[in-house]
């Protein structure tokens, strides 16, 4: 039974920050609803050595740390991401921190990596490390450290062995500078850091995603697309929030410093996911985030070149039922335009 529609009311009217604390003490509490059916067959595809029952995952941000995967896994979701995480615990912005866009279905963020640290994260993945699930880690670097590749370079070794993918997360725009680790240069001493900190006692070491911003002109983008090719990133999340507002959004709020993220995201960041597609000319795979509010959405992300992709800030208006309608949408689009499976559709709409 889908309860959404009874707390809906409540929930909207409590603070954002203290309304996902609830639902995250919820999900802990085993109050959330399960799918016990299996997904469709054209559902299924294997990226990185790993075999994801379908492509609908949770995006980092919600389960900063990793206190519920699996009960999202639970929701029928193909894949978790936890984190952020950085080495050291931090508090992040000032609060209120959080705003919600109702009219938009949108909502702004200048959380700034809030979360409880590296410690806490790998006690609580060490506790479910033979649980099955396809849970990644999403690694970043505290707001004060002299050497933020060496924050980054540290997740990989905490987490190595624990986290079935990395997302290396240097496109949030809530902390200061983070966002220069884009830039050609950067990039280059970053990822190569970043890869040489795995292990190498593994059959195949454990794969490592790159996660940028929407917010990026053609050089940026070419820049990145030519790094991840000859660096050998395993893959790409297109796209993080916007800073941008003009045209976006409008009324109470939309004035406020931080990230958007919700349904004005989409248009944007699909056309980033395309053209990072054309880029690499789909030699990577691509995850698409950014304003999936639909089965529709979700499949125009994969027709544009993604894989995978991932939800958040649409749970807040539509609640965990939109899990499985979004299955559903992809499941009859593929039908629909002739697709024995998902891979089949991945870039449809892109003419390299």
């Amino acid at each position: 039974m889908d309860l959404f529609p009874l707390v809906r009311p409540f929930a909207s009217i409590v603070d954002p920050e203290t309304a996902h604390r609830l639902t995250i003490r919820a999900l802990r509490m085993g109050l959330g609803p399960s799918q016990h059916a299996s997904d469709p067959v054209s559902l299924g595809i294997d990226l990185f050595g790993l075999h994801f029952e379908n492509p609908v995952g949770i995006a980092a941000g919600f389960d900063k740390n990793g206190e519920v995967p699996d009960a999202m896994l639970a929701l029928g979701m193909g894949f978790a991401e936890v984190g952020t995480v950085t080495p050291l615990p931090q508090s992040g912005n000032p609060r209120p921190r959080i705003f919600r866009l109702p009219v938009h279905r949108a909502v702004i963020n200048r959380l700034g990596f809030n979360n409880e640290g590296h410690a806490v994260l790998k006690r609580r993945l060490l506790a479910r490390r033979r649980r099955p699930g396809i849970v990644g880690v999403n690694i970043g670097a505290n707001k004060d450290a002299a050497d933020r590749v060496a924050d980054y370079e540290a997740g990989i070794r905490v987490f190595d062995g624990l986290a079935a993918y990395f997302t290396v997360n240097i496109s949030s725009p809530n902390t200061p500078g983070l966002r220069a680790l884009q830039n050609k240069a950067e990039l280059q001493g970053l990822v190569a850091r970043v890869l040489a900190a795995r292990r190498t006692d593994r059959v195949r070491p454990t794969p490592v995603l790159l996660k940028i911003a929407p917010d990026l002109n053609e050089e940026e983008l070419n820049d990145i697309a030519e790094v991840a090719l000859a660096e050998g990133l395993d893959g790409l999340i297109v796209s993080n929030t916007t800073i941008a507002r003009e045209g976006l959004v409008s009324g109470v709020h939309a004035g406020e410093t931080g990230g958007l993220s919700g349904a004005p995201l989409f248009t944007m960041s699909t056309g980033v996911l395309r053209e990072m597609y054309r880029l690499t000319g789909g030699r990577i795979p691509l995850v698409g985030v950014g304003g999936i509010m639909s089965g529709d959405d979700a499949y125009a992300k994969i027709r544009a070149g993604a894989s995978l992709v991932q939800l958040y800030s649409a749970l807040t208006y539509e609640g965990p039922a939109l899990v499985s309608r979004i299955k559903q949408g992809i499941a009859a689009r593929l039908a629909a335009d002739g697709f024995a499976h998902l891979k089949d559709a991945v870039g449809a709409d892109v003419e390299l």
